[in-house]
């Protein structure tokens, strides 16, 4: 008996409609009831001390780990000097007080109604998960996040005023302020959205073809031009001897087109964001080669954002969207709320997956494609601090690859696109000596990466635009 329609079952009807009424099916209508339960348990443990407590936690570990993302590093320093030290040591860096205060005190609303666009992928999620939560409410904000077709269309509404704020891949106001693709038009990270949380995926094909030494004449699939997929996967070819703009094809193509192309044998691979990754698996379309994170972990993906005229007039709103965000990163953190997660984001308004594929991404735990079951707790992460060295990164790989001409000033755009908060601005109120910012070092496949060295580094590569 079919789940769904029984055309030739004479002692049922034929309903083309839900039971409840609805134009949908049976199946859609069994997930909105589970994200509408797992949404009520979410908001309960939302309004409880303890994640007050851990909200505030979250917050001062993120900025810790900022400074010291090896963790033996951080407690050799502990146990060298004592906690108390350490702690006013990083206070007189880092703005601890002032995050935790920015995310409680509230001012007169200039805007209550905001449209936030959305791109449907698991890297949107704490922006997504907030609205059937009720963090927008709670803040004073009737907020209508938008489903939106592709990057483009983000980077056009944004520019005309059509969204309040959204959904931007990290390099995106970067690329739009300094003019590239678009007119100049200055935008803001209010926040990272994610980090790590993307994949190299492969057709089935090319299972026994795991070295990208062997790539030459692949097409690959990214989202957009000015994304860390683009950055990344350029990265990564290179760094076998591939040249990403002569040796393969990089074509752009929207995320939830991936799978389909995979399929079709359209393109190779894509690195691309989640749930598609998992979906390939999913559908037996393709297998996971391997997840961002093993090139860069850590690395940031989606961003939150708006222009930065939006800020300038409506501060308080713009602060409050800031806590609304901020809450549901801290919840999107915890891995006990992942699978509860998944449910909520799962429907159709919002990510319009099946369950199943993004309880693997989100939980880590998940199926490769090649009869493995992996166990990767941090496949994808909700940290949301907008660290200025980041950008720098990201500029000096679009000035690798031509996407930038001439010299930069990497900090200068770094400080006037990523927000490390207000918290600069809250420091200066108070009388408080104010950091220059935060430039941590990262790691890139085990090459160090230092903003203070960043024109060196630009120019250390044997495979680039220029070469």
């Amino acid at each position: 008996m079919s789940e769904f329609f029984s055309p030739y079952d004479a002692d049922r009807p034929l309903m083309l409609k839900c039971s409840c009424g609805r134009e949908h099916s049976v199946v859609d209508h069994q997930a909105e009831v589970a994200a509408d339960t797992a949404a009520i348990e979410l908001r309960r443990r939302s309004l409880s001390s303890t994640f007050e407590a851990y909200s505030n936690e979250f917050i001062e570990a993120t900025l810790v780990k900022a400074i010291f993302p090896q963790d033996a590093v951080r407690r050799g320093f502990l146990k060298a000097v004592g906690k108390s030290t350490a702690m006013a040591a990083i206070a007189s860096v880092l703005p601890v007080a002032n995050m935790q205060a920015m995310a409680q005190e509230k001012g007169t609303l200039e805007k209550t109604n905001l449209k936030i666009g959305f791109i449907p992928i698991t890297c949107a999620t704490p922006l997504i998960m907030a609205h059937p939560l009720g963090f927008y409410q709670k803040q004073g904000l009737t907020v209508e996040v938008t489903k939106t077709a592709g990057w483009a269309l983000i980077r056009d509404k944004m520019i005309n005023k059509e969204y309040d704020a959204t959904h931007f891949l990290s390099p995106m106001p970067i690329a739009i302020s300094m003019g590239l693709g678009s007119n100049a038009t200055p935008m803001n990270v209010a926040t990272i959205q994610n980090v790590n949380g993307q994949a190299i995926t492969l057709a089935l094909k090319h299972k026994d073809n795991r070295d990208p030494k062997n790539w030459k004449g692949f097409k690959f699939a990214v989202p957009f031009d000015y994304s860390m997929h683009n950055f990344l996967l350029r990265y990564y070819l290179a760094e076998a001897g591939i040249n990403p703009d002569t040796d393969v094809q990089i074509r752009v193509v929207p995320p939830a087109e991936m799978v389909a192309n995979l399929k079709a044998g359209n393109i190779d691979g894509f690195l691309g964001p989640d749930p598609f990754n998992q979906r390939a698996v999913y559908e037996e379309a393709g297998f996971i080669h391997l997840l961002t994170k093993d090139l860069w972990n850590g690395h940031p993906c989606c961003a939150f954002g708006t222009s930065t005229e939006f800020i300038q007039k409506n501060p308080n709103t713009f602060a409050a969207l800031y806590r609304a965000v901020l809450t549901s990163a801290a919840m999107a953190r915890d891995p006990k709320n992942r699978e509860l997660i998944a449910k909520v984001i799962a429907p159709a308004q919002y990510l319009n997956q099946p369950e199943a594929v993004l309880n693997q991404v989100l939980t880590g735990k998940f199926a490769d494609g090649l009869g493995n079951i992996k166990n990767v707790p941090d496949r994808a992460d909700f940290d949301p601090m907008p660290w200025q060295s980041m950008a720098v990164w990201m500029l000096t790989q679009m000035q690798r690859w031509g996407y930038i001409k001439g010299e930069v000033n990497y900090k200068q755009i770094a400080e006037k696109v990523f927000l490390l908060t207000d918290a600069k601005k809250h420091m200066k109120t108070l009388d408080q000596k104010v950091p220059d910012g935060a430039y941590p070092k990262f790691k890139i496949m085990g090459k160090e990466f230092d903003a203070d060295k960043a024109a060196a580094y630009s120019k250390s590569f044997a495979i680039s635009k220029a070469a």
